[in-house]
């Protein structure tokens, strides 16, 4: 009744977890980055169709995917190699698929894992990505270092089980490598932001989570002090304090992340000869 489409890149120790939880799909098809471990061997014995290009961004090789593969199934779902789809998810999505109403594609939670701990509070949960639809109802477009839902044919609807995200399957080394290119981008984007000016106070009220969740990042470039502030607001306002070691570690990190966008804002801005204000 689905299609899943992994994207992949040397993720040799965290794809049989992922692959044992998808077993049951019928169409697993993998877009690989020239990976150079075992990832394709371990993809191809699971029986999942290969496809391989180059990665420029996450709505790139996705949108790229639903372009040019034919799937097996018309509805698909997004999966990264150290994502774990659920008994719960699978059932909701099938319910789905079986409705076909009125909307054709659906944001998906996720909890985020650390050590093996569901970090409910620190971080922020839930947090929401368009990751299921059907084929030919939505597309992607890359924002900051993730992707965004866009060209919606039909309605976009909300799905209440979530997908496990082990972020730190590969140690806080690779968190801190991959996070030191996501923090180039995300500084890039949001020097853009602020030239644009375009924020509204409104939708920090508004009724739809996800409009909030992201007026809220809007508004964060504005801020001064702005890691402390994330640190306060993960670990105090979100109550982090209450995933314990796990929560005050994951709230550090992201604190540790705020920072490095800022230093790249004034590196960015300085090398074109701009002014830095301290946002």
């Amino acid at each position: 009744m689905i299609s899943i489409l992994l994207l992949t890149y040397n993720e040799e120790s965290a794809l049989p977890n992922c692959l044992k939880h998808i077993d049951w799909c019928d169409d697993i098809v993998v877009i690989d980055s020239y990976s150079t471990d075992e990832s394709v061997n371990i993809c191809e014995k699971a029986g999942a169709r290969i496809f391989l290009r180059k990665f420029d961004n996450f709505a790139g090789q996705r949108n790229y995917g639903l372009a040019e593969i034919d799937f097996k199934h018309e509805w698909v779902f997004h999966l990264d190699a150290d994502e774990l789809f659920t008994d719960e998810l699978r059932i909701e999505c099938e319910s789905i698929v079986r409705a076909d109403g009125p909307n054709g594609a659906y944001l998906v939670p996720s909890k985020m894992m650390l050590w093996g701990k569901w970090l409910k509070h620190a971080a922020s949960y839930p947090v929401y990505q368009m990751r299921f639809h059907k084929i030919g109802d939505a597309l992607f477009e890359q924002y900051g270092h993730g992707q965004r839902e866009t060209e919606l044919k039909r309605g976009l609807g909300t799905l209440c089980q979530a997908y496990e995200h082990h972020s730190f399957e590969k140690g806080l080394g690779h968190w801190f490598n991959r996070h030191n290119q996501y923090s180039t981008d995300e500084a890039l984007q949001s020097i853009e932001l602020l030239k644009k000016k375009s924020f509204s106070v409104n939708k920090l009220f508004s009724r739809n989570i996800l409009e909030r969740r992201r007026s809220l990042k809007q508004l964060s470039y504005k801020l001064p002090f702005r890691w402390f502030i994330k640190f306060l607001y993960l670990f105090i306002m979100k109550r982090g304090f209450l995933d314990g070691r796990a929560g005050f570690t994951y709230c550090s990190l992201h604190a540790c992340y705020e920072h490095m966008i800022v230093v790249k804002q004034k590196e960015i801005l300085l090398s074109k000869g701009q002014k830095f204000k301290n946002f």
